[in-house]
């Protein structure tokens, strides 16, 4: 498979080659999450896969980057997303507020990464244990997925690295209320050398995210790893990439988050212009640091489809100036950027597959 070099094709490709895959994995998982023993586990698998198939649907996009084993590659990132929001939502709607519980967890997307690891018991800390081996299936998966990669070890290291940022941050920002702020702020002083002159709210946002994973995964798996390619996927998906991601994703939660009382990086911005300069920077740097890389124009793509997707959600229509911060960002992202996010409200709206078949307008 080519990797696509125009929106059109782009979307042509997501819509036509990978959103059925990607159905087609998120069926078999959600019927497994349906056999879950355990009600409360079962009610928040469930509940995951409902509300955040989106996550798994924009990361397939980068199984485009898998040349012929994208297939492999989709099952890898559906299987560890899907680990990633499930654990989000355990940890979210917990019964437990223990960080040994949250960090135990976590060590199920670790060793996701690592094919030759033993399975543990991740509910070690936490009084619902009986999932019928629904978290253990979705690691093994993984590392299923990852084996069939002749070149993972180049990239196995990175893979831990991004991993340990994002435990590191589920940790902290799911303990008691009064115990967040100050964990965050000390973890970010311990990784100062890692934060890019970011604030503490920043580095966290850019930490959440699978992104630069998804990407590396996906390269290896295309057998189109070079010495150098890692630390440059690196470079240009941490933290530019991965902060858009997550401070868009917050971005259009901050409602929700307010009703449930639950953490919310955009908040620590001084005002919402503040907020919107913020967006613009993350937007240019992901242009800028992606620009070198191999496949060039798909990966100029990723920040500009972003924007698309995100800003598409209906939420926006609810935030405080919403709808002003959506047309400043679209035009920040360009002609592109207002291309795909028209599509993809295109597809929202009439949510059938068949209009991913229907040819969208040259951009």
């Amino acid at each position: 498979m080519l990797v696509p070099n125009t929106a059109t094709g782009l979307l042509y490709e997501v819509y036509n080659t990978l959103f059925p895959i990607v159905e087609e994995e998120m069926k078999g998982w959600e019927e497994k999450a349906a056999a879950i023993p355990d009600r409360e586990l079962q009610l928040q698998a469930l509940a995951s896969i409902d509300s955040k198939k989106f996550h798994c649907q924009g990361g397939a996009v980068f199984a485009l980057l898998a040349g012929m084993k994208y297939e492999k590659a989709i099952r890898f990132i559906v299987a560890y997303q899907t680990i990633s929001d499930y654990l989000d939502n355990l940890c979210d709607r917990s019964t437990s507020l223990d960080p040994k519980d949250f960090r135990m967890l976590h060590e199920a997307m670790k060793d996701a990464l690592r094919p030759e690891a033993a399975l543990q018991d991740y509910y070690a800390y936490r009084s619902e244990k009986a999932d019928g081996g629904y978290l253990e299936k979705l690691v093994l998966t993984c590392q299923a997925a990852l084996k069939d990669s002749d070149d993972y070890e180049q990239i196995q290291e990175y893979c831990l690295e991004l991993w340990a940022l994002y435990a590191d941050l589920q940790v902290h920002k799911h303990v008691k209320v009064e115990e967040r702020i100050p964990r965050l702020t000390t973890w970010y002083k311990e990784n100062k050398d890692k934060a890019f002159g970011l604030s503490w709210y920043e580095f966290a946002a850019a930490s959440g995210s699978t992104l630069g994973i998804f990407c590396l995964v996906s390269y290896a798996m295309g057998g189109k790893m070079t010495a150098s390619l890692p630390q440059h996927i690196m470079y240009s998906y941490f933290p530019s990439v991965q902060g858009l991601h997550i401070l868009l994703d917050y971005y259009i939660d901050q409602k929700e988050d307010e009703m449930e009382g639950d953490l919310n990086f955009c908040n620590y911005y001084r005002d919402d212009v503040e907020l919107l300069e913020r967006l613009q920077y993350f937007i240019h740097l992901a242009e800028d640091r992606t620009r070198d890389l191999p496949d060039s124009t798909f990966h100029q793509y990723i920040p500009k489809g972003l924007v698309a997707l995100y800003l598409s959600d209906e939420k926006v229509e609810s935030l405080r100036e919403g709808k002003q911060v959506r047309k400043r960002l679209l035009k920040t992202a360009g002609m592109s950027g207002a291309f795909l996010h028209y599509n993809i409200r295109l597809y929202n709206k009439v949510k059938l597959h068949s209009v991913g078949r229907l040819p969208p307008t040259e951009c």
